[in-house]
């Protein structure tokens, strides 16, 4: 049989198709969001677990304040500062699993901040992520294992959440108002099943940008509610608190596995939902 009258032996095209797993089509869909949502709670879930992360310290501030740059650059060097504070002080209680660990956006600015003075005292540290149109790159002093990238900013907020016994917010935009204003929610209507110890600093910053007398005043919040938070206006002023509040609100006995951080018994119940 000559070369030309030979059958032709290419195998017909499959039609099968990738298990809906493999398929970043689907994956990249309407259809498929819940799994992505799904996959920002479990993801960073299996890391905190793998790395003994029990809880954290969150501090929030603007991604603009860089080291040695405009005038209020000393909110670097502070956070900077307070952060080696605070790990070197946590690793006392250390025991199979890491406390206080210090947590950020993971990004430029006050965030780098936190992540390099946890790095520099020999702690791990946490930063999360987020994609934005301007690509914030996470900092380069984020333990490799505790680097993670959000697509959404509810998942992030939970994380920030979820593990946090307290929270240092600096000076900042609208990106760390939103935040604070988010945790001073949940504590002030009782969402979280801990107290949380939140300290303002840089307190001219924030009296200047939010009168907070004048939301008793009018009634917005009640006068108790002012009692949900501390300012500080140096790394050991901040430090002291910050150990004040964790002991005696932190230090219980707690079980192996990551406290709830709603009253609800449902562990996948974002904070503040009903």
């Amino acid at each position: 049989m000559s070369q030309s009258s030979m059958p032709n032996q290419t195998p017909p095209r499959s039609n099968r198709r990738p298990v809906a797993y493999l398929s970043e089509r689907f994956l990249n869909s309407p259809d498929a969001r819940a799994l992505r949502i799904l996959a920002e709670f479990l993801e960073p879930l299996a890391h905190f677990r793998r790395e003994k992360v029990r809880d954290t310290v969150v501090f929030f501030g603007s991604a603009r304040l860089r080291d040695g740059d405009g005038p209020l650059a000393q909110y670097y060097e502070d956070a900077r500062e307070l952060a080696r504070l605070l790990t070197e002080w946590a690793v006392q209680f250390t025991n199979g699993t890491n406390r206080f660990v210090v947590c950020s956006g993971g990004g430029p600015g006050i965030m780098e901040a936190a992540n390099r003075g946890a790095q520099e005292a020999n702690g791990k540290t946490v930063g999360l992520n987020i994609g934005l149109p301007f690509e914030q790159l996470p900092n380069p002093y984020i333990t490799p294992e505790l680097s993670f990238e959000f697509h959404y900013f509810f998942m992030r907020k939970f994380w920030f959440a979820y593990l946090a016994k307290a929270l240092v917010v600096f000076p900042g935009g609208f990106g760390t108002m939103d935040e604070m204003m988010e945790l001073l929610t949940l504590s002030q209507t009782e969402k979280l099943a801990k107290k949380l110890t939140i300290l303002l600093y840089g307190s001219k910053y924030w009296k200047e940008i939010i009168n907070f007398d004048a939301l008793v005043k009018y009634e917005m919040i009640s006068p108790e509610d002012m009692n949900l938070f501390q300012f500080a206006d140096d790394p050991r002023t901040a430090f002291e608190l910050l150990k004040s509040g964790l002991t005696a609100h932190a230090l219980q006995p707690e079980t192996p596995e990551m406290p709830a951080i709603s009253r609800s018994r449902n562990p996948l119940k974002p904070a503040g939902t009903s």
